[in-house]
């Protein structure tokens, strides 16, 4: 009896160590292959550029193929409801930004909950954004842009990417906390903005640095401020909107998730991996050529973030009574 007592509780202590020791086996082996990361912009934009960086070191790093699949439309929301309903084995990632904590708020109804339905994995980069205005306008310092907009409530155009876009939600925190009446006018992208911005139809944007940076070293915009809490290396005597305008903060994020119930094993794995990209001096100086600031942290880290983002632009957003198009 009692070796039969040995022998059941030995059966029973590996019964109950199996699954722990196939777990860390399936995530050692982890990927057996390709895996696509889903992207819900058009090919050429920010989030797809960074995708395609990570992906590529992944690939590189994990001996499997990281495919980018761009899904655009409804704001991320088509590719972020393809990720919900994909299985949860590490094989499918959503590119994760700043859109996602605003999605939250401007629609009133979503076919998922983001917070309940998908896993952070990784954050990636902050993107920093500037205000600047057309080179004819004759403020030349915030100050001056909030004096000349204050002496003409209603006048003053603000250029935005379309209606719950950064371009648009960053302004009108701008608006809010300097005290300030600008007229958004919504175009199909940050493209034409920045052509009639240059052009001067209209006189201020609060755009991402990446693609206003040429244009500010051409001398086609004027830079006033960057919206981040200190000035920038890409921009080192360009002050922030903050020294001028207590308590104004802006910056875009973007990271990697997995539909929820994907292995703690997997997500720590392509934690760890991303996290060593941030860290290689030859990705960070990559991404500061593109105007980001890397972004390293845990799962937790970056669960965080996406809570108290989502809790700040839901202020400006309902504040400002923003509506998606």
């Amino acid at each position: 009896m009692k070796l039969l007592r040995r022998e059941f509780l030995h059966l029973a202590a590996g019964a109950i160590a199996l699954p722990m020791v196939s777990r860390a086996a399936i995530a050692e082996a982890y990927p057996t292959r390709p895996v696509r990361i889903i992207v819900g912009f058009a090919a050429g934009g920010a989030a797809d550029i960074t995708a395609r960086i990570i992906g590529q070191w992944l690939s590189e790093r994990l001996g499997q193929q990281f495919v980018i699949e761009n899904r655009p439309g409804a704001a991320t929301n088509i590719a972020t409801e393809a990720v919900v309903h994909a299985p949860a084995d590490g094989y499918t990632l959503l590119m994760l930004s700043s859109s996602h904590a605003f999605n939250a708020t401007l629609y009133d109804k979503l076919n998922y909950n983001f917070f309940r339905d998908i896993v952070p994995v990784a954050s990636l980069t902050q993107v920093p954004s500037v205000m600047e205005v057309n080179f004819t306008f004759q403020a030349k310092t915030v100050p001056e842009f909030v004096a000349y907009a204050k002496a003409n409530p209603g006048k003053i155009n603000m250029a935005s990417a379309g209606p719950g876009a950064s371009t648009h939600i960053f302004g009108e925190l701008f608006k809010m906390t300097a005290g300030v009446d600008l007229v958004p006018v919504h175009y199909r992208g940050s493209g034409p903005a920045l052509t009639d911005l240059i052009g001067g139809q209209v006189q201020v944007m609060f755009d991402p640095l990446p693609s206003s940076i040429e244009h500010i070293r051409a001398g086609k915009l004027r830079p006033l401020a960057v919206t981040t809490a200190t000035r920038l290396e890409a921009l080192p005597n360009v002050p922030t909107v903050g020294e001028f305008v207590p308590g104004y903060e802006a910056i875009l994020w973007q990271g990697v998730g997995a539909p929820k119930n994907t292995p703690a094993e997997i997500v720590d794995r392509l934690n760890k991996e991303i996290n060593a990209a941030l860290a290689n001096p030859k990705m960070k100086a990559r991404f500061a050529d593109l105007g980001y600031m890397v972004l390293p942290g845990s799962p937790a880290d970056f669960e965080k973030l996406i809570a108290e983002e989502t809790e700040k632009w839901g202020k400006v957003i309902r504040a400002a009574n923003i509506k998606a198009d």
